[in-house]
């Protein structure tokens, strides 16, 4: 048995791998009910047989990881991947960003785990990328080489958000005077939601109620108009950003949205402004109109990336 797990800042969800390379035992946790990964971890392997305690681990994290000290930015959880190793009794332990995991998966990907948005035909051995809000936004990129691919992992989530017209330039001017430097995270994401829903408020002279973000959603789809706004606002800003990407890394391959939103609204997203957003680059128009998007809908597709992590194809 081999050990996976997804770790977000919210959420983590856990599985073993069989000898097969078959998903099985998946639970998902809390992460506000456990002191720390190493205590969440522990507790999901108590819960296996004794046979089935891993030899080997491949896990996902919502964070850099470069060095053996691992800081989540969302979450105050940081640890060291050594004595995390040897706290699980583990012979092997690889660790990689959330969203490297997933863009290891997407040649992996069938139709049936995907949504295609807007029209566009992928490119034969074409750079793809990924990008997703959940509690943060994840980006990364799978490039194409003679014989595999390579992941391009990155904090693309952070980068400076634009806006593109006059209400949006008030928005990120509320956003500036509060957080100072305006990340796509902090629109693009569950906390950015509702900072969306808030801000709109305050354009509109309504004191917003505080919300969770899914609440944004179900005040949206029941016509609340500050969440109908905020909705709309969040899916074309993540059309900007997507295009933004998929410009910056020649992604003729495609470029798939993941994430813990927008896989669950795809019709909403897909009637929003996202893909006119996400082609409208003046004279590269053309160029992303041949780009195709898809939401993945495939459940854990973090897990997919971490099952080739692990050397299972």
């Amino acid at each position: 048995m081999d050990l996976i797990a997804d770790i977000g800042a919210t959420n983590t969800r856990c599985a073993l791998l069989d000898d097969r390379g078959d998903v099985v035992a998946t639970e998902h946790f809390v992460n506000s009910e456990f002191a720390d990964l190493g205590s969440l971890l522990t507790a999901y392997l108590q819960r296996r047989q004794d046979s089935d305690q891993p030899r080997d681990a491949a896990l996902a994290i919502a964070a850099p990881v470069h060095d053996d000290e691992v800081r989540m930015i969302n979450i105050n959880w940081s640890f060291s991947q050594a004595s995390l190793r040897e706290q699980l009794r583990l012979s092997r332990l690889l660790m990689c960003n959330d969203f490297e995991a997933i863009a290891r998966g997407l040649p992996d990907l069938v139709r049936d785990d995907l949504q295609q948005v807007g029209a566009g035909l992928e490119a034969a051995r074409a750079t793809k990328v990924v990008l997703g809000p959940g509690s943060g936004l994840g980006v990364a990129g799978l490039v194409p080489g003679a014989e595999t691919w390579t992941v391009a992992s990155g904090e693309g989530g952070h980068v400076t958000m634009a806006p593109i017209d006059d209400e949006e330039a008030q928005i990120l001017k509320l956003m500036r005077e509060t957080v100072g430097h305006c990340s796509a995270e902090r629109l693009l994401s569950g906390p950015g939601l509702v900072n969306l829903y808030w801000a709109v408020g305050q354009l509109h002279g309504v004191e917003a109620d505080k919300v969770q973000p899914e609440q944004v959603m179900t005040l949206a789809d029941q016509g609340d108009p500050l969440a109908l706004s905020a909705r709309q606002h969040f899916f074309a800003m993540l059309g900007t950003i997507a295009g933004n990407l998929a410009l910056t890394m020649g992604a003729r391959g495609g470029v798939y949205i993941a994430g813990g939103i927008v896989p669950d609204c795809v019709e909403q997203f897909r009637e929003s402004k996202f893909r006119e957003r996400f082609e409208s680059k003046g004279r590269y128009r053309r160029y992303l109109q041949e780009i195709p998007s898809y939401v993945i809908t495939r459940p854990e597709p973090a897990f997919v990336g971490l099952r080739r992590f692990l050397g299972y194809c």
